[in-house]
């Protein structure tokens, strides 16, 4: 017998183990097949950005871009040379779009241009280039529209202010600028901006807002308009008082169209943003300082030189700080029928404000002579609000009174009533108190008599 049958015999037999098979090696075309598919190539973008940079490097840099029709011309001959050089074939629309974007882009605010002539869009926000928000009728929701690098958005963000002299750097890492049109625009960018820099837009209307149309959008009521056209006419002095994007420039605007053509008018801004249609009137904006730390300009040296100037009335934009006191001594000194606007919840907490605000002044007065200053310098504060589906409404008018003890006395005479909400939309109006305000003599003094039914009194008490 041989050695192997030997073994066969003598080895015990062995449980029957279920192998597993051995998988067949994978050929290269099926192991291509099994990886994840790239990312689609966006052929687009990428001849959008190659035509950007040969024009940026072609056209001649001593082309004045003021003349947009010359540019765009030019722009067009090379744009059109591109294309056939690349033999590139597109659509009627896509070739007239892909134009379009880069004239924006060399002359415009690139990805911001079309958000810009949108006119149903409110406010632009930008944060980072990946991530671009905007507000329509009150609510915000993100477009897909973007920028290619952070690069990108800072050449955009040195095109928006360098035509203000202005400047965003290491040392200046934040600023208020404006655009050509008015619209309002706050810059900061890394370190202080953790998501990239950051733009936030807050447009003008290429057609101001009449009073039509406020009425029309339930932000105002016919007779809250017949009281404030009287109160602007007898130059009572108001406040109006809101919250971020509540609207408080627009009432300014709407109010200021109030005062009579024969008027001399001083506004005060950090950014211009007032738009006023009298004949008589010089805006004053404030400035920053150098890059040496030089030249600055604040809101509180515009005010104390615009007392030299004549005024009939004085506008400030919005009081942050210790121009407050300089305005609200304005207004007690006879510079009557001015008007400013605060940040603040209530009426009630714009008092609080602008006693803080004087404080930041640096002047040491007692709490009792600032309310003393401020009962006797406003008549009116109007408190605006934007409610949860996105409108503006004025919430609350009240009158200051005067003091009582340490205590400024306030009256409401208009208030919003609530009515529920419907569609989303909340309802209600803006009705009086049924109380007349004490400063009706001075409006009467003005020859200006207004029914009693404005203020929800009953006619036959004054006949």
């Amino acid at each position: 017998m041989s050695l192997l049958k030997r073994i066969e015999k003598t080895t015990p037999p062995q449980p029957n183990i279920p192998t597993t098979p051995t998988a067949p090696t994978a050929t290269p075309d099926e192991l291509r097949r099994r990886q994840p598919p790239a990312p689609p190539h966006d052929t687009y973008a990428d001849l959008k950005v190659r035509l950007q940079q040969k024009i940026v490097a072609d056209l001649d840099p001593k082309l004045d871009l003021s003349k947009q029709d010359q540019v765009r011309g030019k722009i067009q001959e090379m744009f059109d040379v591109f294309l056939a050089q690349e033999e590139v074939v597109l659509a009627r629309a896509e070739r007239m779009r892909l134009f379009e974007e880069v004239v924006a882009e060399v002359l415009g605010l690139g990805p911001l241009e079309k958000l810009l002539d949108d006119p149903t869009i409110d406010e632009i926000m930008v944060n980072g280039p990946r991530n671009i928000y905007i507000e329509r009728h009150g609510k915000i929701e993100k477009v897909p529209a973007t920028f290619e690098t952070e690069a990108h958005v800072s050449r955009i963000i040195d095109r928006i202010v360098s035509p203000l002299g202005r400047r965003v750097d290491e040392g200046q890492p934040y600023v208020d600028a404006r655009l050509l049109d008015g619209s309002r625009v706050n810059i900061i960018i890394p370190p202080l901006a953790l998501a990239g820099p950051t733009i936030t837009i807050r447009k003008f209307a290429k057609k101001p807002f009449t009073i039509d149309d406020l009425v029309k959008r339930g932000t105002f009521s016919t007779e809250f308009i017949e009281f404030c056209k009287a109160c602007v006419e007898a130059k009572l002095n108001i406040v109006i008082s809101g919250g971020t994007g509540s609207g408080k420039t627009t009432t300014l605007n709407i109010l200021s169209s109030f005062i009579p053509n024969g008027e001399r008018i001083l506004t005060i801004e950090n950014a211009a943003e007032l738009q006023l249609r009298q004949e008589h009137v010089i805006g004053l904006e404030s400035r920053p300082p150098n890059i040496e730390g030089r030249g600055e300009v604040t809101m509180r040296d515009l005010v104390v030189n615009a007392l030299r100037m004549r005024p009939d009335r004085i506008i400030v934009g919005e009081c942050r700080a210790g121009e407050a006191l300089d305005m609200l001594q304005a207004m007690n000194t006879g510079h009557e029928g001015s008007m400013t606007t605060v940040h603040a919840n209530t009426p009630r907490d714009g008092i609080h404000r602008l006693e803080t605000m004087v404080l930041m002044a640096g002047v040491d007065l007692p709490l009792r002579a600032i309310r003393e200053q401020i009962a006797g310098a406003i008549d009116l504060i109007i408190q605006i609000a934007r409610m949860r589906d996105g409108t503006r409404k004025v919430t609350e008018v009240t009158e200051v009174q005067g003091m009582e003890g340490d205590v400024i006395v306030t009256q409401e005479i208009f208030k919003f009533e609530h009515a529920g909400v419907k569609d989303g939309q909340i309802l209600g109006k803006l009705k009086p108190t049924g109380i007349r305000p004490k400063f009706m003599e001075k409006i009467e003094a003005a020859n200006i008599f207004l029914p009693p039914q404005i203020f929800g009194v009953d006619a036959r008490l004054f006949a």
